[in-house]
């Protein structure tokens, strides 16, 4: 599973503090195995923290070189002798695992995410209509439907998952009633661009003005992901939590064709753009884009989804105990473990979603199976 930006930050701090704070960042970046023409295309400062975002941003555009990266933050002198080693480490066998699957596995079959720890249950179309939908330049708008607690939201830790092997970072803005299109655009700017710069798609000098500006500004935050060296994907998550009078809805409409007329002129470079919680009744995107949407309908996990999940995972990447068992003893395993997830999650009564209560429960039953 990919670091989060989170994660990533401490990962810059660390570069920051114990190997680029000095006058001589090019000679420390050489001595630690960088290339001089890697350290070449940086825009090396005398500013350690702008030095270590640099380097950051840099190494993030492959997994390859997100390995090389951590690797040297493990090896660091000042670091190593320091309690936050261990949590360097741990990001390193993540990024490495994402390494190795990249290279060995369908990474649209994942059934298991983050390091192994974070179950991601059927969804068979979806990864089938991402497979497409990734493949298709004349797709532009995936839109994600189905029923509230079928695991529409969780759609998101999967393209993250998929962007890792493919080149792209899902930018997610969450929804609410009360979202309005100028807050909605204005976190969508933080994710693609750079805060150094104090670039906004809105005057912060003229807060009161109209809004008739938003559709400049809605072109104004495509075009700098599209002009990115990453390729953004642009998340709305809950889109069935808005408001049926708010002006994100028409924003929601701006922005896709935005998206679509950039992807005219730059290809696969302009983002793309997915709507979860977008229902077929809700208000329709523009004629233009008939032929740019992708739909997929997510779907409450049912017995024989649980029993097909574990059923992959047993066999897959079985305990060392189970290398050599019987084909009956692991279809035993995967009943016993389907029984009780759906036990746990039904007999649970809390706030959570009941797709939520199914995916900790399969979580604690992977957690035990590769204890045995």
């Amino acid at each position: 599973m990919p670091l989060s930006e989170t994660e990533w930050e401490l990962v810059t701090m660390w570069l920051e503090r114990y190997l680029l704070d000095t006058v001589d960042p090019h000679t420390r970046l050489v001595q630690y195995g960088f290339s001089e023409e890697f350290i070449g295309a940086l825009p090396l400062t005398h500013v350690s923290g702008d030095n270590a975002r640099s380097l950051v941003y840099a190494s993030r555009r492959t997994i390859q070189r997100q390995v090389e990266l951590v690797e040297v933050v493990t090896a660091i002198d000042e670091l190593v002798v320091r309690p936050e080693i261990r949590r360097a480490r741990e990001f390193l066998g993540r990024l490495r695992e994402d390494a190795r699957v990249h290279t060995t596995q369908d990474t649209f079959r994942t059934c298991v995410l983050k390091g192994g720890t974070e179950a991601f249950i059927d969804r068979e179309d979806l990864r089938e209509t991402l497979r497409r939908f990734l493949a298709d330049p004349e797709k532009s708008v995936l839109l994600v439907d189905g029923e509230p607690d079928s695991g529409r939201s969780y759609t998101y830790h999967f393209l993250r998952h998929v962007g890792q092997h493919h080149g792209f970072r899902p930018a997610r803005v969450t929804l609410s009633r009360t979202s309005t299109a100028r807050q909605v655009l204005a976190r969508l700017a933080e994710f693609v661009t750079d805060a150094r710069t104090g670039a906004q798609p809105f005057d912060p000098t003229a807060l009161n003005d109209p809004l008739p500006s938003l559709g400049d500004a809605v072109h104004w935050v495509v075009g700098r992901a599209t002009a990115a060296d990453e390729r953004y994907w642009l998340v709305l998550d809950e889109c069935d939590k808005l408001d049926p009078h708010s002006d994100v809805w028409d924003f929601i409409g701006q922005l896709a064709l935005a998206i679509y007329e950039h992807a005219a002129i730059r290809g696969d470079q302009a983002p793309r753009l997915v709507l979860l919680g977008y229902g077929r009744a809700m208000r329709q995107l523009p004629y233009d884009l008939r032929g740019s949407l992708c739909w997929d309908t997510a779907r409450i996990v049912e017995p024989r989804d649980l029993r097909s999940f574990f059923d992959q995972l047993f066999r897959e990447a079985p305990p060392a105990r189970l290398d050599d068992a019987d084909p009956a003893e692991i279809s035993g395993l995967v009943e016993e473990a389907v029984t009780e997830v759906l036990h746990a999650a039904r007999a649970r009564d809390d706030d959570e979603s009941y797709m939520r209560r199914v995916c900790t429960a399969t979580e604690k039953a992977i957690h035990v199976f590769r204890s045995l």
